[in-house]
C-alpha cells in the first residue's frame, strides 16, 4: 500500500509517504505561507520517493481541528490531488494524530501509558480537546473530542492510576489546564504537534478498513464556524 499524507492545520506543516508500512517525511514550522508551501513539499518528496500521483493508493489529510485557513488548505488540496489522480482520500483527525504521535514517544520511552490528552490552544480562551486511546484495528480511537475553556476540557474525572500523558500546545497556552488535570498524567508533552507521519499510519490502516471516501466527500471538521487570532501563536495561512 502506498499513500500521501499531508497536513496544514497548525503552525507546523508536514507530508507524508507510507510505502507498504516504511515512513518518508518531511515537515517545517511557519507562521504563515502553507498555502504557497505545501505542494512544493509534496512534489520534493514524491521525486525522492520515486513515485506519481498516480501510483499510490490514496491520499490522507489531516481534517482538522485547527487553525480555521490552515484545516481548509488541507483539505482543498487534498481534493483536488486526489481527483486529478482518481484517487480515494482518508481524513484523519489531527487530535488522533497528535495523540499517536504521544503515544509512541510515551512506548518509546517505556511509560506503558494507557491513553493520551491532547489539547490544542484555539485561541479565544479556549482548546481543541480529546482522548486517544490504542486501538488494534484503526491504530488509535479519538473519544471525548470538543472545543472548550481549558476549566471544562476532559470533563470526566480523571484519578491518578493508570498512566496517561498529555500533548498540545494547548498546555503550554494555558498552563492551569496541566495543573489542574495533576496526577491524572504522568507526562506532558506540549512542544508536540499533529504531523503527516502520523496521519500516514493512521491513514493507510483506515483504508484498509474501508474508511476511505471519494474526493469530492473530503470535508473539514473546525468544532468551531471559524478561528480567529487574539494570541501571539502564528496560525497557518
Amino acid at each position: 500500500m502506498k499513500l500521501l499524507a499531508l497536513d496544514t492545520a497548525t503552525e507546523g506543516m508536514s507530508a507524508a509517504l507510507f510505502m507498504d508500512g516504511a515512513i518518508l517525511g518531511r515537515e517545517e514550522i511557519l507562521g504563515r505561507g502553507h498555502a504557497e508551501r505545501i505542494l512544493p513539499m509534496i512534489d520534493a518528496l514524491l521525486a525522492e520517493a520515486g513515485l506519481s500521483l498516480k501510483a499510490l493508493d490514496a491520499i490522507a489529510f489531516g481534517r482538522g481541528p485547527g487553525a480555521f485557513t490552515g484545516v481548509r488548505i488541507a483539505v482543498s488540496v487534498a481534493q483536488g490531488l486526489a481527483y486529478g489522480a482518481g484517487l480515494p482520500t482518508v481524513a484523519v483527525s489531527d487530535l488522533a494524530a497528535l495523540g499517536a504521535r504521544a503515544l509512541d514517544r510515551a512506548a518509546a520511552e517505556r511509560l506503558g501509558a494507557v491513553e493520551a490528552l491532547v489539547a490544542l490552544d484555539a485561541r479565544m480562551g479556549e482548546v481543541y480537546h480529546g482522548r486517544v486511546r490504542p486501538d488494534e484495528c484503526l491504530g488509535v480511537v479519538l473519544e471525548d473530542e470538543g472545543l472548550a475553556p481549558p476549566g471544562a476540557a476532559f470533563a470526566v474525572p480523571l484519578a491518578a492510576g493508570p498512566v496517561r500523558v498529555g500533548a498540545g500546545h494547548g498546555f503550554s497556552a494555558y498552563p492551569a489546564l496541566g495543573e489542574r488535570l495533576g496526577a491524572a498524567l504522568t507526562r506532558v508533552w506540549p512542544e508536540l504537534l499533529p504531523r503527516a507521519d502520523e496521519i500516514a499510519r493512521l491513514g493507510a490502516r483506515a483504508l484498509a478498513a474501508g474508511l476511505a471516501v471519494p474526493a469530492e466527500a473530503a470535508a473539514p471538521v473546525y468544532l468551531r464556524d471559524q478561528v480567529a487570532s487574539q494570541s501571539g501563536r502564528p496560525r497557518a495561512q
